[in-house]
């Protein structure tokens, strides 16, 4: 199957400009071109956008993405480098997350101590807070 640029925008959740702009960058190879010259994708050409998209969405930074873009079309010879480049950004992205666990913990605290503080101040429970409110 085929889908315009229009359409790859909207199956991937990227704009047309980002479509556009990831071929000027070397993310995506150039697609094909319909007999009216229009950019066509195809099924193959959308999974490597949502791979990239996911990439992104993992915070990879673009530079990265271009190595690992690079190497892909490089071909299979190039697989160790690819797998160490995931390898390194999964360690990154686990590292996030506990980071981003620890702030939801803090937030999940805060949140009980104002529900103690509300209840205190309409009187339904008079135990102390777990800590200052503010």
């Amino acid at each position: 199957m085929t889908y315009s640029i229009a359409k790859a925008a909207a199956e991937t959740g990227l704009s047309i400009d980002t479509l556009r702009y990831y071929e000027r960058i070397g993310l995506v190879e150039p697609p094909a071109r319909d007999s009216g010259g229009r950019r066509t994708y195809s099924d193959e050409d959308l999974s490597w956008l949502h791979f990239l998209t996911r990439l992104r969405t993992t915070g990879m930074p673009i530079r990265m993405m271009r190595e690992y873009a690079q190497l892909r079309h490089r071909g299979d010879g190039t697989a160790a480098r690819r797998r160490q480049i995931l390898v390194d950004h999964r360690a990154e992205v686990r590292e996030r997350i506990n980071e981003l666990q620890s702030c939801l913990g803090m937030l999940d605290y805060k949140i009980t101590n104002y529900e103690h503080v509300e209840r205190k101040w309409h009187g339904e429970d008079l135990s102390p807070a777990i800590g200052e409110a503010s």
